[in-house]
């Protein structure tokens, strides 16, 4: 399933040191504006301990829950990312894993060609990679859609209102962006193009902003608040998207009631205010007690905004999924390649639209508001197929065939129903199956392992060097795309499908 038939020496110490995240810095997410990252931080992920950041003397991030004492809070917890996924890739190490076989070989072949993805976009000029969020995709096309919103709620509106706006809009299109399908496609009503998945999903999701959809207020459409998504149905859903019988997509009826149940998280006050807007939230994290103002700029912990996030939304996710006590834990699953354990022990936590969420709420919060964050090294990369497609195309990791043709057969059923794929044939899983959970996590490892190695090559170190969020961004998650697109030009899907509800990815 690898593209590179080039076999070389891997150095040993590459993948299994445990000090692989140490260099970060502050970038830009343009010219003039500093992207979300801490001030003076190290990218020090390897014990996933959260205390590496260099921080304002009167901050301090708190310590992760306590696994044997309350087992729930801690897998909802960014600390439990990458403490449980460790795991997997002791085990790959080991050539422990159970459904890939990991080939070592290919490590310096998948380094170089990240490298050579960022090198042919940003070189010279590493610092403006932007970090990884929703940002971009609205700017596909080269159009500044942002920006160009903001001009139109005119010069009256404060600072803190248009980032509620923002704020508004970014957590309901993050959450529309779950796999679009092969077929659908959006024709943009600023300039008549037509784009697809992530882009697509984007730039209409930013219409129907701008048509109301989401406002329960006929004077101001700029706004998402509970009691207009508690109403939102299907069709409404599916005319904003321009679903038609020859324009499908996957999932329409899972992405409306996602929408509908966060229309009933809203109702949180606490975190979402008294007329129900994910923007409130901002008014949370400002006035939050560990929240700082320093020479004048807010400083906020990542941590208070995970926990708006995390424990905001637990409402929105299906119940259907992994619990534990009686609590939903949201995306997090049982891999069968954990050591043996209790019945948590052998869960890994994922969450990666909440993680997705965060590195895309957090840079309107900077850009707008001047908003300094603390603790983003706790942010792992994101376990999705394109980062995970690139390290299965490259040949780092590959399905063993008795998964293979498990998946295969599955693919195979799909491909009877009306509007499914049937070409380029590719094995399929649902998203709670063993090879799914194991692919992920892997992921989030080798992302961690490749972030190092990727600043060495390109010869960036202290201030300099990239931060993950700038890695996925310029190089894994587009370099994922297009050896997809390489691989599978018909479809441009990963290597491995994901049968997607329109909650998950």
């Amino acid at each position: 399933m690898g593209l590179f038939s080039k076999r070389s020496s891997s150095k040993s110490n590459s993948l299994s040191s445990p000090d692989v995240n140490k260099k970060g810095s502050s970038t830009s997410v343009n010219s003039s504006v500093r992207s979300p990252t801490t001030p003076g931080s190290k990218m020090g992920f390897a014990n996933g301990n959260g205390a590496l950041d260099t921080i304002p003397a009167s901050m301090s991030l708190p310590p992760p829950p306590n696994p044997h004492g309350d087992p729930v809070a801690y897998l909802r917890s960014l600390y439990a990312v990458r403490d449980r996924t460790k795991c997997i890739m002791d085990a790959a190490l080991k050539q422990q894993l159970t459904n890939f076989t990991f080939d070592k070989t290919k490590w310096e072949e998948t380094v170089s060609y990240v490298v050579s993805i960022i090198k042919r976009d940003y070189a010279p000029d590493y610092h403006t990679i932007p970090p990884h969020g929703r940002w971009q995709h609205f700017e596909v096309g080269g159009r500044k859609r942002v920006d160009l919103l903001i001009t139109t709620f005119g010069p009256d509106v404060e600072a803190i209102e248009k980032t509620k706006r923002l704020i508004d809009l970014f957590l309901i299109s993050v959450l529309l962006d779950a796999g679009a399908g092969t077929k659908w496609v959006y024709k943009s009503k600023d300039n008549g193009r037509f784009y697809r998945r992530s882009e697509g999903l984007a730039v209409a999701s930013m219409d129907m902003f701008k048509d109301g959809l989401f406002s329960s207020e006929p004077h101001n459409p700029f706004r998402v608040d509970g009691s207009a998504l508690k109403l939102l149905m299907p069709d409404s859903l599916a005319r904003g998207l321009q679903i038609t019988a020859t324009n499908p997509i996957d999932g329409l009826h899972g992405r409306a009631g996602l929408l509908r149940k966060l229309g009933q998280a809203l109702d949180n006050k606490e975190y979402f205010g008294t007329d129900n807007r994910p923007g409130n939230m901002l008014d949370y994290l400002l006035n939050h007690s560990t929240t700082k103002v320093i020479d004048g700029k807010p400083y906020v912990l990542v941590t208070t905004l995970w926990t708006v996030l995390c424990e905001g939304l637990t409402p929105i996710w299906p119940q259907s999924r992994t619990q534990l006590d009686g609590c939903s834990l949201g995306d997090a699953w049982q891999c069968s390649t954990m050591p043996p354990g209790q019945y948590w022990e052998r869960i890994v936590p994922f969450h990666k639209i909440t993680q997705w969420l965060t590195y895309s709420l957090m840079v309107p919060m900077t850009k707008l508001m001047g908003i300094q964050w603390i603790g983003e090294h706790l942010l792992t990369g994101l376990p999705e197929y394109r980062n995970g497609g690139l390290f299965i195309d490259t040949g780092l990791i590959t399905l063993k065939p008795q998964h293979t043709k498990r998946g295969l057969d599955a693919y195979h059923a799909n491909s009877k129903k009306e509007g499914q794929p049937s070409v380029e044939v590719v094995p399929m899983f649902s998203a709670e199956d063993d090879v799914i959970v194991e692919w992920r996590a892997l992921t989030v490892q080798l992302l961690d392992r490749l972030l190092p190695e990727v600043n060495e090559m390109l010869g960036l170190q202290g201030h300099d060097a990239l931060t993950l969020a700038q890695m996925l961004e310029g190089g894994t998650w587009k370099g994922g795309r297009e050896l997809a697109e390489v691989s599978r030009p018909n479809t441009r899907e990963p290597p491995i499908m994901i049968l997607s509800d329109g909650t998950v990815f």
